[in-house]
């Protein structure tokens, strides 16, 4: 299934009456809950081919998903059908080694404030914004630390109405022992990009620190919040952040007897996993894998981890959890390191 363009007649039409963009009217027309897939458990449909390495991928209320694209700065609208259109693209992003157009988030008062987040590269730094689509982006946290390397990038908005975003060290593992510096931390904001109420280090962005690369964030149903990091040589790990914990990097990698730090509760080795996106839905945190090419399903009440989709699509960037009941799977086969076919990259749908 190649790219294919929606039709907005209709919502221009509306949008002209009423004052309100196109684009926004064009995608937020749902109103009814999205209906529950019609997959098989275990069966995987590809719902979308040709993208130029995905990266982000956010819900908006009627069903339809928000993509970036991490080296092309556009984001894309894609229906729940599977059909593509651009929706914005950011001038000032700067794709160079693993930075460029990352994570995204919509705001949980969508409806009402048409909101949505987006965290990039640009030449001096990692930055936070929102915007409308179609509009300008507003700045609403600046000056991460930036290289080519270890840029973090995912964002998740929490139970709280609080912005979580995750920050690599950039490629300095001092970074992530210093709560000075913006680099390897989970961030918790507020929507307008302040420092949140209760944060564990007074007037600070930081909620957690001693982290190498996250780049997975997400929330359990009790507002747990779990992350994945990526390790150096010997221990990927998947995090239970809590506010005010370090995580040991640079000082353990993995698991480690030191109690200044907090222990991961899984570990793999990088050649089975790399993980960035994490979903979490019916009691299992999923895992998409870079480098172990596969989507890892791990028990949040013990049961041993099992890998899903071992070899078959190529290297996993981000795995979201739908309205529909489905986990919508995005490959990264374009970005570099992977091996890439005619239709990469894809979005793939999952009913686990």
């Amino acid at each position: 299934m190649s790219l294919r363009w929606w039709t907005v007649v209709a919502a221009v039409a509306v949008s002209a009456c009423i004052g309100v963009s196109a684009a926004a009217v064009w995608l937020d027309v749902g109103i009814a809950d999205p209906p529950k897939s019609d997959l098989r458990p275990g069966e995987v449909r590809t719902l979308v081919t040709g993208l130029q390495v995905p990266w982000g991928l956010a819900f908006l209320p009627d069903g339809s998903a928000l993509v970036t694209e991490r080296n092309t700065a556009r984001v894309l609208a894609v229906s729940k059908r599977g059909a593509v259109k651009e929706v914005q693209r950011f001038a000032d992003v700067r794709a160079t080694g693993e930075g460029g157009l990352l994570g995204i988030a919509v705001s949980p008062s969508y409806r009402t404030d048409q909101w949505v987040y987006a965290y990039y590269s640009t030449a001096v730094d990692n930055r936070i914004v929102r915007f409308h689509l179609g509009g300008t982006p507003v700045p609403v946290l600046t000056g991460i630390p930036h290289t080519d390397q270890h840029s973090g990038g995912r964002l998740a908005f929490g139970p709280d109405g609080m912005l979580y975003a995750s920050t690599g060290d950039a490629a300095n593992g001092e970074n992530a022992q210093n709560r000075n510096t913006l680099a390897g931390k989970v961030l918790r904001i507020t929507p307008d990009g302040k420092p949140a109420p209760g944060n564990p280090f007074g007037n600070s962005a930081v909620f957690s620190l001693g982290h190498r690369n996250v780049e997975g964030l997400a929330f359990d149903q009790r507002g747990t919040l779990y992350a994945s990091e990526l390790g150096l040589e010997r221990f990927d790990e998947l995090n239970r952040i809590e506010a005010g914990k370090n995580y040991g990097w640079p000082v353990v990698e993995g698991k480690g007897s030191d109690i200044r730090f907090v222990n991961p509760i899984d570990v793999w080795a990088p050649k089975d996993a790399s993980p960035s996106g994490i979903a979490i839905t019916g009691g299992n945190i999923y895992l998409a894998c870079l480098r172990g090419k596969r989507l890892w399903k791990v028990g949040l009440n013990g049961p041993q981890p099992q890998a899903l989709l071992v070899g078959t699509y190529g290297r996993l960037r981000t795995v979201v959890s739908a309205p529909d009941g489905t986990l919508w799977v995005m490959t990264s086969n374009r970005d570099g390191s992977g091996a890439p076919i005619s239709t990469d990259d894809r979005i793939l749908q999952l009913l686990p």
